[in-house]
């Protein structure tokens, strides 16, 4: 049977979750729906320095701030992929991969995804060359010539970053300069290592294992020219060439603009009454954050005014959601203070306490120790772990073999060994996804929905993923906390991370030129971050 809600929101980056406070601050029943990370395309950015009244963050930490927020005053938030909008009459249906819910009001925050530059080869050379996120595979480069294709800021700014590693980097821009002015330009243009090739664009990639060969054509005259890398070597195309509007559920049922963005009005309308957007999926000329949280708080106070007036046309009484409203944040539980030396501070012993203290089911971390500095400093992890919380223990042994070293390994209460293992250290960002490991494994674990659950448990056959991560990687997490949940919930699915920083062989073996990668029983190689969902899909299930 369907669950009805007075809205639903589509999407649940900072335009979606700004409507979810302002729906759920007026006491409606509001339901956000988000396939992937709660907080958008934005929890990658690791800089956020222009949103008034925080002078620094990331955009992980703005946008939890937010869920939390939505949460307080009642909203309900599922991860689900939608499938379908059904928007005509006075109630509309969402379809997921988790059931039907219907709304009186519906608000489209789905927002935008990358877009392909469009060049022979991308897709043949992506995570063999053919790279998207600086931050996450800039490293790969060390050395090597570098193509970064894109006129915009984040060409700009990722291109700045990569000159941290490339020896050479060409900026390949379709007109005669960029789209920007900013200082950020003429810091990129002074360097050294950059040259700037304009009325450019990449023609084709080809090469063998790795990109050798880059085709490059002028705009204005069809001229190409051929680069080759040096004898023995390769090169790296990373692209920014903007976003495109995840439009593909409102095609043709709300109007578009030419470039597939929807048409809204000041109160972000949509042509369909009870239809709203928000966000990068609306016609705008600045999409930022402070933007989307507009939006969204637009949207969501029109909405609330149409519903008011359909509520009383058909005289439907209201069923408020009270909640009392969030309040200054009390002092948690002090959690024991750090000593001298120590690798848990003292902020994130406070951070953890509430998470260690939901554990239901005692586990042992299990060190594979080769008595290696990385090793002492896992040591110390578990160490430090088992004593904030009494559901765990650690146990330090010797690794009986080279690919344990420096492993740590989740076992449940009788010493069985989990499947969820990480080899390095599970630090940067895979801190949170190795703490969410633990949740998982000790309960009570993420929900998933029943019907994830279901799929998971049909799988029969063994499923060894081998994940390759950098601790620096933003989209690392979301891939190694998904296939983490699965293993939780199948002994038939184990799951292996990598610090590839420490696993050169590894890398040479697949020829990994982007995080995250994952390998499923040693010879089925994927690229990119996936849901529960879409990383079932891939194992068959």
């Amino acid at each position: 049977m369907e669950k009805r809600y007075d809205a639903i929101i589509v999407g649940g980056g900072p335009a979606g979750l700004s409507a979810a406070i302002y729906m759920a601050r007026a006491q409606f029943h509001v339901l956000v729906i988000e396939k992937d990370t709660i907080g958008g395309q934005i929890t990658i950015t690791g800089e956020v320095v222009n949103y008034p009244g925080i002078p620094y963050t990331n955009g992980k930490k703005l946008t939890a701030g937010m869920h939390s927020q939505a949460g307080a005053f009642g909203a309900e938030f599922l991860t689900a992929e939608v499938t379908g909008l059904d928007l005509e009459g006075t109630y509309k249906t969402v379809h997921t991969t988790r059931g039907d819910f219907t709304a009186a009001g519906i608000i489209y925050a789905a927002g935008a995804h990358p877009r392909l530059a469009g060049f022979a080869g991308e897709e043949e050379f992506k995570g063999h060359g053919v790279a998207y996120c600086a931050t996450c595979d800039g490293e790969f480069f060390t050395d090597k010539d570098v193509f970064v294709v894109g006129g915009g800021f984040a060409a700009v700014e990722e291109g700045l970053f990569l000159t941290r590693y490339a020896r050479k980097l060409y900026m390949v821009v379709r007109r005669d300069d960029f789209s920007i002015h900013s200082p950020v330009v003429d810091e990129l243009k002074e360097n050294p290592k950059v040259t700037l090739l304009t009325h450019t664009r990449i023609a084709e990639v080809s090469g063998d294992q790795a990109i050798r060969r880059v085709v490059l054509e002028d705009t204005e005259t069809g001229e190409k020219r051929v680069y080759n890398a040096p004898e023995g070597d390769y090169c790296g195309v990373f692209v920014f060439v903007g976003y495109a509007p995840e439009n593909g559920l409102v095609k043709g049922k709300v109007d578009l603009d030419d470039r597939g963005y929807i048409i809204t009005d000041r109160d972000q309308r949509t042509n369909v009454s009870g239809v709203y957007a928000a966000g990068d999926i609306c016609v705008k000329n600045l999409r930022q954050v402070v933007t989307a949280v507009s939006d969204g708080a637009v949207a969501a106070t029109s909405l609330e005014k149409y519903l008011g007036t359909l509520y009383r046309q058909l005289g439907v009484k209201r069923d408020y959601v009270r909640k009392a409203p969030p309040k200054a944040p009390q002092q948690e539980a002090e959690a024991p203070k750090a000593a001298s030396g120590a690798y848990l501070d003292d902020d994130i012993r406070q951070a953890l306490a509430p998470v260690l203290a939901r554990l239901e089911r005692p586990i042992t971390l299990r060190l594979y120790s080769d008595n290696s500095s990385y090793a002492e400093d896992d040591r110390k992890l578990i160490t430090e772990l088992a004593s904030l919380c009494n559901k765990i223990s650690a146990e330090v042994v010797e690794a009986p073999n080279e690919d344990l070293k420096h492993t740590i390994a989740i076992l449940d209460a009788d010493g069985h060994d989990l499947g969820m293992r990480f080899h390095g250290v599970p630090g940067g960002h895979e801190f949170n996804s190795f703490i969410l490991a633990l949740y998982n494994a000790a309960g009570p674990g993420q929900n998933i929905g029943e019907e994830a659950e279901k799929r998971i448990a049909t799988i029969s056959e063994p499923k060894n993923i081998h994940i390759a991560v950098s601790l620096t990687c933003t989209m690392c997490p979301d891939l190694v906390a998904a296939a983490e949940r699965i293993a939780a919930s199948s002994p038939n699915v184990s799951v292996d991370v990598y610090d590839l920083q420490h696993y050169p062989d590894m890398k040479d073996k697949y020829n990994i030129m982007s995080v995250p990668c994952f390998i499923i029983n040693e010879d089925d190689v994927h690229f990119g971050k996936k849901s529960v969902d879409e990383l079932l899909q891939i194992l068959g299930v």
